[in-house]
């Protein structure tokens, strides 16, 4: 079998404390191996005075279920003045490229392309409801080249919160969670507003981390203590992945710290923390708490977070946090926007929004999210997101990339913003900038260590041969936005921004282990309650590798047992 080799290429793998090595990087089978420079090369890549790394891992990216659909419906005009779809032939029809155009809600076959053409060979959808978990799959395995996997949505189910009011045994709660895991093909556990989206279906309009929910008595920090120890028992590599009450209101840096205590020391991840950092300080009563919140995290060692940066410009709000999203409705721009639930499980809202460089809210957002990421020590403790589309699209990512290597060209956008934002911002004072060692971090092996995937991510031995390959430029914008190469599993599918190839990704997801007996009570309420049968709810590994368009099952293993 030949070898494929990527020669005198500088390489970034901070998995393996490489740090700016010229080295040549040999694959067979898929996979990266050690020097292998005595064996027949097959395929010869000059990389000399290139940048290597791993190929790019987004761990919050809304790319499947139910709304990422509305998204797309709800933005005809996003997908129509798309230039993408505008045919390159005059015989070829407009409208027959569409379905998959679309800037902030691009469909699902644009979506693969659009990160393979950036370097990224994964992305996760954070938000999947347990009851509409395969169209979430089916979503996400019509979306090619990409690896991916989901977070199945917990904490404002019905039966979950039944339980927890009960005060049912724990053993029993950390069951249900495995079996909802389990039976929905999950990499790990979303909370958003705990309790929040449920209280609101009881006419709730907020519910901060120590208030109780109007019908079942319980708080968000019950919640929150209740899944953190059930992942930890459950040996889940990926925390528990938090959307923290009070999204978007000002003052909620307090409820954001509080909610990192809830995990009593144990892993906890805080995803798009900027919309959760937000103080009341000055005449608009809107001030930025990154720094409280930077020191809360550089001072809890089991906190890790996502940013969700906004970029100026259009794009839509998909989110399951109904509550805020009601809140939201009447700064829709366009003036369109969508409320939805499913039986006993959970909703979401879908409201446009653009994002205006002269609005002093959305500037000390702008503000915020760049201090947070320039003010948390730990670059493994803080992933790269903007949320996608909330923040802004995927597609945004090589000019945040820039923003944070580049201190001046930060500056000359800082002084494109209103003027009081500016004024109340220490974003000027901040004179870090990004090494592409801490790129490589926080693109790569920061969220392959946060989700337990030990063969991507890095370019050692045995790792599965995703990497991207960049022509060093000085505009970092520029560098990242067309890879010179990029290989998924050792295929070269894209040069110079082109796509070559478009294979098939395949699917990530955790096999925890717990007691089955908790199944008869699954059955019990789906019986009572739900429109489905119980028989119907779990996901098996033939249907799963079905729902993925024949994609690889990708198994990641849980955390050993203590002691063991």
């Amino acid at each position: 079998m030949s070898v494929t080799r990527l020669r005198g290429g500088t390489l970034y793998d901070p998995a393996n404390g490489v740090d700016g090595v010229k080295r040549d990087v040999y694959i067979r089978e898929g996979r990266i191996v050690d020097d292998a420079s005595n064996e027949s090369i097959g395929h010869d890549f000059d990389a000399s005075g290139m940048i290597v790394m791993a190929g790019g891992i987004d761990l919050h990216s809304h790319i499947g279920g139910g709304k990422t659909n509305l998204s797309r419906l709800l933005l005809p005009e996003d997908h129509r003045d798309d230039p993408r779809a505008v045919p390159d032939r005059p015989n070829e029809g407009r409208y027959m490229r569409l379905p998959s155009c679309g800037v902030c809600a691009p469909g699902t076959l644009a979506a693969g392309y659009r990160y393979a053409e950036m370097g990224y060979t994964a992305a996760f959808e954070p938000a999947m409801i347990a009851s509409n978990a395969r169209h979430a799959h089916l979503e996400m395995g019509d979306t090619p080249i990409i690896d991916h996997g989901a977070y199945v949505m917990m904490g404002n189910d019905e039966l979950f919160l039944q339980m927890l009011a009960a005060k049912e045994d724990f053993e029993r709660l950390r069951d249900y969670v495995g079996w909802t895991v389990d039976s929905s093909k999950a990499l790990g556990v979303k909370v958003v507003n705990p309790g929040g989206i449920s209280a609101f279906k009881f006419n709730q309009r907020s519910l901060d981390v120590d208030e109780k929910h109007v019908h079942y008595g319980i708080t968000p920090r019950d919640v929150l203590k209740t899944l953190t120890r059930a992942l930890t028992d459950l040996r889940v590599p990926h925390p528990l992945h938090v959307h923290a009450s009070n999204l978007g209101v000002p003052g909620n840096i307090d409820s954001t710290i509080r909610t990192m205590d809830t995990a009593e020391g144990l892993p906890i991840h805080l995803t798009h923390i900027q919309f959760h950092s937000y103080g009341t300080e000055g005449p608009r009563k809107f001030s930025s708490g990154a720094r409280a919140i930077a020191e809360a995290v550089n001072a809890r060692p089991n906190v890790t977070i996502d940013v969700g940066q906004i970029i100026f410009g259009q794009t839509v709000t998909a989110s399951g946090d109904t509550m805020m999203q009601f809140k939201n409705a009447p700064m829709a721009r366009p003036r369109k926007w969508v409320l939805g639930d499913i039986e006993c499980d959970a909703g979401c809202g879908i409201v446009p929004f653009k994002y205006r460089e002269q609005s002093h809210v959305n500037a000390l957002q702008w503000i915020i999210g760049l201090e947070i990421f320039l003010l948390v020590d730990d670059p493994w403790r803080v992933s790269m997101t903007t949320d996608h589309p909330n923040g802004a699209p995927f597609t945004s990512y090589p000019h945040l990339i820039r923003l944070l290597m580049d201190k001046s060209f930060r500056d000359e956008q800082l002084d494109k913003l209103h003027a009081d934002a500016k004024t109340a911002s220490a974003l000027s004072e901040i004179t870090r900038e990004f090494s592409l060692y801490d790129i490589a971090i926080i693109t790569r092996a920061g969220p392959a260590k946060l989700l337990g995937l030990k063969d991507r991510g890095h370019l050692g031995a045995g790792a599965a041969a995703d990497i991207a390959v960049y022509r060093d430029d000085a505009d970092r914008e520029r560098m990242f936005t067309s890879p010179a190469f990029v290989f998924k599993d050792g295929e070269l599918i894209a040069r110079d921004g082109t796509l070559l190839a478009t294979p098939t990704g395949g699917i990530h997801y955790v096999r925890p282990d717990y007691d089955r007996a908790i199944e008869k009570r699954v059955r019990d309420y789906a019986q009572a309650n739900l429109a489905t049968r119980f028989e119907n709810i779990a996901i098996g590994d033939d249907e799963i590798c079905a729902c993925c368009n024949g994609g690889r099952l990708l198994p990641v293993a849980c955390f050993a047992a203590s002691g063991s």
